[in-house]
């Protein structure tokens, strides 16, 4: 993978938010110059961190929190990339498949499908 896509791909800060935080970072930074001291020097630390943020596009803070959160999500059931129930599009390839499948099927002993007349269904 090149350069380029494996930046893509560690980017977790997009569209607004990572305009916000080039922004913010700004202010900050300015607001820490003006004000000095060591209020000023935390204004400029956490300014560099926001611009920082804003520029690269990735905040390792942020992957620390969806990476708990999915596993959290995974351990009740409800994550996004563990699809419990199908999709619709799952759903209609399986009755697609169903009706090929069972199309050129041959019931021998029952000329239909419901229960035999004995109310066996040979299951059990």
């Amino acid at each position: 993978m090149n350069s380029t896509s494996s930046n893509r791909s560690s980017q977790n800060v997009h569209g607004w938010e990572r305009a916000a935080s080039l922004a913010g970072g700004l202010y900050l930074l300015g607001k820490g110059l003006r004000r000095g001291g060591l209020g000023g020097l935390l204004q400029l630390a956490m300014g560099g961190m926001a611009l920082t943020r804003g520029i690269t596009g990735h905040c390792e803070a942020k992957r620390i929190f969806n990476e708990i959160d999915e596993q959290a999500g995974m351990a009740e059931g409800t994550s996004r990339h563990l699809p419990l129930e199908p999709s619709e599009s799952d759903r209609q390839r399986l009755r697609s498949n169903a009706r090929a499948a069972t199309a050129t099927a041959t019931v021998t002993g029952n000329t239909g499908l419901e229960t035999p007349a004995g109310g066996s269904t040979g299951l059990g």
